[in-house]
């Protein structure tokens, strides 16, 4: 069979027009988003594949983050929805996460006409889950999918959703790959609820929480991007700030720093809870993860102890990544000095000079500390290239497909062959979304005439021209963002 492996096309909801601020959330503005683009891919991989006894059937893997449910903003007034869900999205109850799908999929008529028509082709789709649409998790999140598909009994059984990973034709392990970024984790993807009081909710990671608290309040930061967030040094996030957001979010440091907290307080609270399970239906829900994945419930378990340890056990961490170390500390020293001058004062009376003059000689150290932490993003996106050689030898497989970090690659790591598949989301390298970053690439793996399986890099691009990818025999430098 032939499969064709796409990811991260984090198709949401589609963002009204602002006279005011034109640049607010650009990115997510109709004429960006990647519908006909994907709808003439569909169409031409299965020209592609037409042979004189008829079309060959088609296995699409879509793999990861194809829905991305922390970026909708909606909140209609039928449900009990917080303030700050209304001011940052809902939260990821079943019913809140159905309501999001519907309105993804109203926004991309075309993308799920095309699907449609795909699958009604006699074609498979698979859906692998990512940490962006983890709310596929619920199974009236998928059966929604399957009507809105609208296909015929027949057809409903060639639509599955996987998890966190899929075996193909047994030489192929396709994983999203945030399992292994400890930001990003289902930290149980096997039992993915929590219960908080009465009600259920699909646990999301620390990365998912930080985008829909933080980065859906900040509308010129793109999501997709990192370097849109993360800057390299303090005078990269003065000029953004004076360029663009001194005009149109003059109060960002606020929005950052609330945001910030919220982020840090929902995390762990999320994050501690024990997971649902019913000791009673443990062994049948492995079972049917291992089914649904061409695997075994051996292997089920095997993949699961690879994953990384949940960035959310080691909250020092997450206060970098928020930058609340940073901020707490500056804190300190405005205190410190502040009783330092006011203690003095109580004695003699001194100058202000005395409480400038020591704040001055800290802030070089609190910038030397500030430009010492780096963010362990870019870290973690090795780790799904490193821990390919052992996953596969546990699904016994040769080669391993992922996504996730939005940056294509083809290489090999101890005789394995390893691909990631980029990105196709609405992504962009500034502000008025001129400068396009990732190349819509995706995976191809083709039957060859001796009984095994080649895999090839393609990009698609929207005049419907093929281009092969870079492939190397080792590994390719990651590009700056």
């Amino acid at each position: 069979m032939n499969t064709i492996i796409v990811s991260d096309l984090h198709l949401c909801d589609a963002e009204p027009p602002h006279p005011r601020n034109p640049l607010w959330k650009r990115f997510k503005r109709p004429r960006h988003f990647v519908d006909r683009s994907f709808s003439d891919f569909l169409e031409h991989v299965q020209r592609k594949l037409i042979r004189n006894d008829g079309a060959v059937p088609i296995e699409l893997v879509l793999n990861g983050d194809i829905f991305d449910f922390d970026s909708v903003m909606q909140a209609p007034g039928h449900f009990e929805a917080t303030w700050l869900e209304k001011k940052r999205g809902l939260a990821s109850e079943e019913e809140k996460s159905r309501y999001k799908l519907s309105v993804i999929l109203r926004d991309h008529a075309v993308w799920l006409s095309a699907v449609r028509e795909f699958v009604m082709n006699g074609n498979r789709l698979v859906f692998v889950i990512g940490n962006h649409d983890m709310e596929l998790h619920w199974p009236s999140v998928q059966q929604d999918f399957l009507r809105a598909l609208d296909l015929p009994k027949e057809r409903v059984e060639a639509v599955r959703f996987c998890e966190w990973f899929y075996i193909s034709n047994e030489d192929t392990l396709i994983e999203h790959g945030n399992q292994y970024d400890a930001y990003c984790l289902a930290s149980n993807p096997i039992h993915p609820l929590i219960r908080k009081g009465s009600k259920v909710y699909v646990r999301l990671p620390f990365g998912n929480l930080a985008g829909k608290y933080m980065l859906n309040g900040m509308g010129l930061m793109n999501p997709h991007v990192d370097s849109s967030f993360i800057k390299s040094s303090f005078k990269e996030y003065f000029v953004f700030y004076y360029r663009y957001m001194m005009r149109t979010q003059p109060l960002l440091f606020w929005t950052w720093l609330w945001s910030a907290f919220v982020t840090l307080l929902y995390s762990l609270a999320d994050g501690f809870l024990p997971a649902m399970r019913d000791p009673l239906t443990v062994p049948a829900r492995i079972a049917d993860i291992s089914n649904r994945a061409n695997a075994t419930p051996m292997m089920v378990l095997s993949l699961r102890e690879l994953h990384a340890h949940p960035a959310i056990f080691n909250p020092v961490k997450i206060l970098r990544e928020l930058w609340l170390d940073r901020a707490l500390l500056l804190g300190l020293m405005v205190f410190g000095s502040f009783q330092a001058f006011s203690v003095m004062n109580v004695f003699v009376s001194v100058s202000v000079w005395w409480f400038v003059v020591p704040l001055a000689i800290m802030i070089p150290v609190f910038m030397s500390y500030a430009q010492s932490v780096d963010s362990e993003v870019d870290k973690t996106q090795t780790a799904s290239f490193e821990m390919a050689p052992l996953s596969a030898r546990i699904a016994k497989v040769s080669r391993v497909v992922h996504g996730h970090i939005h940056r294509e690659r083809h290489s090999w790591i101890e005789n394995i062959e390893y691909l990631n598949t980029g990105t196709w989301s609405p992504a962009f390298r500034d502000v008025e979304c001129t400068q396009p970053f990732g190349r819509k690439c995706f995976a191809w793996i083709k039957p060859q005439g001796t009984g095994g399986r080649t895999s090839e890099l393609y990009e698609w691009t929207d005049s419907g021209v093929e281009l092969i990818c870079p492939d190397v025999s080792g590994p390719i430098p990651i590009k700056s963002q």
